[in-house]
C-alpha cells in the first residue's frame, strides 16, 4: 500500500513537473506586435532612401532590427492579401481574388474551417488580440474571433471614415470621436497595457494611408503643409502635376500619424521593459503608387491623367488595374532584440505568405504537419544565414472582377517580369528590370530573340504555378 502511494506520489509530481515545463516554455514566447498598415508604398518609409517620408519610428525599427527592401505582396489590393498573410495560400485557392465588396459580396469571405497562424498561437497559450481592419468577411462566422483571435476591435469591412468612425468593441458597433488613426493606437496600447503579464499576439491593422487620408493631426501635415515635393515621372503625357503633388503632401501626412503612433507604442513598450522579450513586425498590405507610370491607387490604379487612354471592352476609361512593384511591393522591417542583429539587411525576396511558418518558429510553436502552406520560414535569414536554394523568383496574381474584369498572373526574377492577363491579353506586359526598374518600357513585342525566350520561360513559370495552385484562370 504504501509502496502503491509512493508511486502515485512520484507519478502526479512528474506530470506536475511536465505541466509546469510547458508552461515555462509557454511563459518564455516572446511577445509578437504585427502592425500592418494599409496601402503603404515601399517608398513611403525613411529607412528606404525617401527624404519626404518622415517616419523616424518605422526607421527605428529598421535600425533595431531587419530592414527587407525586397518584401512583396501576393496581390495588389486588400482582402486577398490579407487572406494570404493569415493562411500562406493564394487568393484563387482561397476565392478571394479581389477586394470583397460589403453590399455585393455580403457573404464572401475567409473559411473558418482553414488554418490560420492566430489560431495556433492562441492554442499554444498566447493571448490574442486584433485592433483595426479585418475585411476578410462580415458573417458572424468570419468574424476575427472564428480565426483564433480572442479579443478584437475594429472595421470588419474595408472602407471606413478617417475620423468619428463606429467601429466594433465588446461585441457592439459604437460611435468613436476623434481621429480614426489615434483611437485604433489608443486601444492597440490598451490591449498591451492589459495583457503584458503573459505571452501575447497584438495584431494592429491601422486604417491609414488608406484614401481618404484628412483629416490628419496638425503635427502630420505640419511637414508637408507648404511642401512643393518632386514626383516621379513629372513629364508622363498629360499628367496632373498639380494634383499629383496634392495628393503626395496628403498621403505622406497620412504615413505619418501611423508612424506617430508607432512611436507611442514603441515607447510603452519601453516604459513596461517589455522591449527585449518582444517582437515587433511592421508591414502592409500592399503598395501604391503616386503619379508613378501616371497612375495614382494600388492594383486597381486609376489613372491620374487631364486625358486618359480609352476604355476598353473590360477596363473602364479611368481604370489602370495593374502589377507594377510600386503595388506589390511592401516596407518591412521586424525587430527581434538578442535574436535580430540590429541594421540587419535581408536582400532576399520574401514574401507575405512567409510569416505564416516564419511567426510560428519564432514563437517556438511547431507547423502542424497536416496544415499546407505555401511560404517559407524567413527565421535562417533574419538571423543573417544564407540560405541555400532560397527562391528569389516571385509569382503573384490578381484577379478583378468590380472596377475592371483581368486575370492577371505575374512572375518575377531578378531581371525580367511578365505580366499576362489571360482575359485581356492585349494588356500583356514585359520589362526588363535591370534597365528599366521604373518598368516604362513594355517590351512584350520585341522581336529580340533574347527577349522572346526570357517571355517564353516565364510564361511556362506562371503556367505551372497556375497548375500548383489549381487556379482555372487561363482557361475562362
Amino acid at each position: 500500500m504504501f509502496m502503491r502511494s509512493r508511486l502515485c506520489c512520484c507519478v502526479l509530481v512528474f506530470a506536475w513537473c511536465l505541466g509546469n515545463m510547458e508552461f515555462l516554455v509557454a511563459a518564455e514566447r516572446p511577445n509578437i506586435i504585427f502592425v500592418f498598415t494599409d496601402d503603404q508604398a515601399s517608398w513611403a518609409l525613411g529607412a528606404s532612401g525617401n527624404p519626404l517620408a518622415k517616419t523616424p519610428h518605422m526607421d527605428r525599427l529598421a535600425k533595431e532590427g531587419a530592414y527587407l527592401p525586397n518584401s512583396f505582396t501576393t496581390t495588389p489590393v486588400c482582402s486577398p492579401s490579407r487572406a494570404s498573410l493569415m493562411t500562406s495560400r493564394y487568393g484563387s485557392e482561397l476565392g478571394i481574388t479581389d477586394w470583397i465588396h460589403p453590399k455585393n459580396e455580403p457573404k464572401l469571405g475567409l473559411d473558418p474551417a482553414l488554418p490560420v497562424w492566430p489560431r495556433l498561437l492562441a492554442q499554444a497559450g498566447y493571448q490574442t488580440g486584433l485592433v483595426g481592419k479585418w475585411h476578410l468577411g462580415l458573417l458572424d462566422s468570419q468574424h476575427p474571433t472564428q480565426f483564433g483571435f480572442q479579443y478584437f476591435m475594429g472595421h470588419r469591412a474595408g472602407g471606413w471614415p478617417t475620423a468619428n468612425p463606429t467601429l466594433e468593441k465588446d461585441g457592439k458597433q459604437q460611435k468613436f470621436q476623434g481621429l480614426t488613426a489615434d483611437i485604433l493606437a489608443d486601444h492597440a496600447l490598451e490591449y498591451v497595457k492589459q495583457h503584458h503579464q503573459k505571452p501575447f499576439l497584438l495584431c494592429w491593422h491601422t486604417r491609414a494611408p488608406h484614401t481618404r487620408w484628412l483629416p490628419v493631426a496638425e503635427e502630420d501635415m505640419a511637414p508637408y503643409k507648404n511642401l512643393d515635393p518632386p514626383i516621379p515621372n513629372p513629364d508622363y503625357p498629360h499628367l496632373d502635376v498639380a494634383r499629383v503633388k496634392r495628393m503626395t503632401r496628403e498621403y505622406l501626412a497620412s504615413v505619418r500619424s501611423v508612424d506617430r503612433n508607432l512611436g507611442r507604442l514603441l515607447k510603452l513598450l519601453d516604459q513596461l521593459q517589455l522591449t527585449e522579450k518582444t517582437i515587433v513586425i511592421f508591414s502592409s498590405d500592399h503598395g501604391y503608387s503616386m503619379g508613378h507610370n501616371g497612375i495614382w491607387h494600388k492594383g486597381n490604379g486609376h489613372w491620374v491623367l487631364k486625358m486618359p487612354p480609352p476604355a476598353t471592352k473590360n477596363i473602364p476609361r479611368g481604370q489602370r488595374p495593374n502589377m507594377y512593384d510600386n503595388s506589390i511591393k511592401v516596407p518591412t522591417m521586424i525587430r527581434w532584440p538578442g535574436k535580430i542583429k540590429p541594421g540587419t539587411t535581408v536582400t532576399e525576396t520574401v514574401t507575405n505568405l512567409d510569416w505564416f511558418s516564419s511567426i510560428l518558429a519564432m514563437a517556438g510553436v511547431a507547423l502542424p504537419r497536416s496544415v499546407q502552406i505555401r511560404g517559407r520560414n524567413m527565421v535562417p535569414l533574419l538571423q543573417g544565414q544564407k540560405i541555400s536554394g532560397w527562391d528569389n523568383d516571385f509569382y503573384a496574381e490578381y484577379s478583378t472582377h468590380h472596377q475592371s474584369r483581368t486575370h492577371m498572373r505575374m512572375y518575377r526574377t531578378a531581371k525580367w517580369k511578365l505580366i499576362r492577363d489571360f482575359l485581356n491579353p492585349e494588356r500583356d506586359e514585359l520589362y526588363d528590370l535591370t534597365a528599366d526598374p521604373a518598368e516604362m518600357k513594355n517590351l512584350i513585342a520585341s522581336e529580340d530573340p533574347r527577349v522572346q525566350q526570357a517571355k517564353q520561360q516565364l510564361h511556362a513559370k506562371i503556367l505551372a504555378k497556375m497548375r500548383v495552385n489549381k487556379d482555372s484562370a487561363a482557361t475562362r
